[in-house]
């Protein structure tokens, strides 16, 4: 089983995507952004491989305009290299990536012009994959599209549209339940006839169910079946609730406990899960810690990314995974996730985030200039006094740990949450 994140990551230097305007979108312009998006991903590949994470969605952003102005570029053949390099990695690790076309990729749309798009955008999607050198296992996920007011109607045009693909764009896709139009059942109805994958998406299901109710396993079995030899192992969608927000929002994290019940429900262990979440590879970390028992040293180097963000929210908290970590036969992942959460739902006290903040200030204190001490203290007697929020704090701490290269800092959760 693996488990991954989509497209973003938190605490990985340099692995930010970049795009510009269609006004700025010049040859020269987008071939540097293709550059810099390229060693970007392979920063974030890099992240995947030291850290066990094998599975991994990436981002639709990595060429900017690639299904339209972008298509005019053979980036594919100018970047060869790169992309050689990154799919190497991907492949000698066992990695399995795949890409997730937006909401407007609507194949079953009734406007011809929105379906030519769509095609064009699978295209893109199906050259990057391409380019990496990965075969069908490695998946782009649709979904069939709007109702319009008829959903079988809607369906069936979806298929029409679907059929009429080239091979090698079918090879690639998986169909996936949404949380407006196409339930699970309207999914695996429809695949059956394209003879296609499918993937099951839990909270999609919670929001828009089929008239069929039952549980998230059968689903899971259910769709299991639709699975060949040349799609890989079955794949799954899985997320929670954000409370307090609209149906069907991502929660910031993971919730250990929740996902563990789920977990043990899966009848099958070979199932991939994506992980689909706020908090990207900061959840695919812990799920996997919690499911997979390394070591010791593995939760030492997670709570090295934690400790300062926990030290913000509850001493007591920061306190109680200290004492966890001490015993070094020991194994704690889902006491110290359930710990660090705890920590985290609590509300910040003025006083805690300083204390967390000057901690981190101690890292500079000897090095930095006069300048920086004083602004560093500006900002921290703003934030007390209530004039701005603790995020102008850590602006000012990142931009420190940069100049200094404090990578301990930068590799950890506390300057970018």
């Amino acid at each position: 089983m693996r488990i991954g994140y989509a497209c973003l990551a938190i605490a990985v230097p340099g692995s930010e995507m970049k795009s510009c305007t269609l006004k700025n979108a010049d040859r020269e312009r987008l071939l540097a952004l293709i550059e810099h998006n390229l060693d970007a991903l392979g920063r974030l590949i890099d992240y995947n491989i030291k850290n066990e994470i094998k599975l991994f969605r990436i981002s639709s952003d990595l060429i900017p305009f690639g299904s339209a102005i972008g298509a005019d570029i053979a980036w594919d053949h100018i970047f060869a290299e790169k992309f050689f390099e990154i799919g190497k990695k991907i492949k000698d690790s066992g990695m399995r990536v795949s890409m997730h076309p937006g909401q407007y990729t609507v194949l079953n749309s009734p406007k011809a012009i929105v379906v030519s798009a769509a095609e064009k955008d699978l295209e893109y999607h199906a050259k990057v994959l391409d380019a990496i050198g990965v075969d069908t296992e490695h998946k782009i996920v649709l979904h069939l599209g709007g109702a319009y007011g008829d959903k079988e109607d809607a369906k069936k045009r979806f298929i029409c549209h679907c059929r009429s693909l080239k091979p090698h764009l079918t090879a690639r896709l998986v169909l996936e339940n949404d949380d407006r139009s196409f339930n699970i059942s309207d999914v695996l109805e429809t695949a059956e006839k394209l003879k296609l994958p499918v993937i099951y998406d839990n909270l999609h299901n919670a929001v828009n169910r089929s008239d069929e109710v039952t549980s998230d396993a059968r689903w899971i079995k259910e769709c299991k079946s639709t699975w060949r030899e040349k799609d890989g192992p079955q794949k799954i969608h899985y997320s929670q609730q954000n409370t307090g927000k609209k149906s069907g929002a991502h929660s910031e994290t993971i919730k250990t406990e929740e996902f563990l019940d789920y977990y043990r429900d899966i009848p099958a262990k070979d199932t991939d899960i994506m992980l689909e979440v706020k908090d990207k590879n900061m959840s695919a970390l812990k799920c996997i810690n919690c499911v997979s028992k390394r070591g010791i040293k593995e939760l030492e180097q997670e709570w090295g990314r934690y400790k300062y963000l926990v030290m913000e929210h509850s001493q007591v908290g920061y306190q109680s995974v200290r004492n966890m970590l001490k015993d070094k036969n020991s194994y704690p992942a889902v006491a110290m996730y359930m710990s660090i959460e705890k920590s985290m739902d609590k509300k910040t006290e003025k006083g805690d985030a300083v204390n967390a903040a000057r901690h981190v200030w101690g890292y500079f204190k000897r090095k930095a200039s006069e300048n920086e001490k004083t602004r560093f203290e500006k900002t921290l007697k703003n934030f007390f006094s209530g004039d701005s929020q603790i995020k102008s704090v850590k602006n000012n701490l990142l931009n420190l740990s940069k100049k200094y290269g404090e990578d301990y800092l930068l590799q950890g959760y506390y300057l970018y949450k």
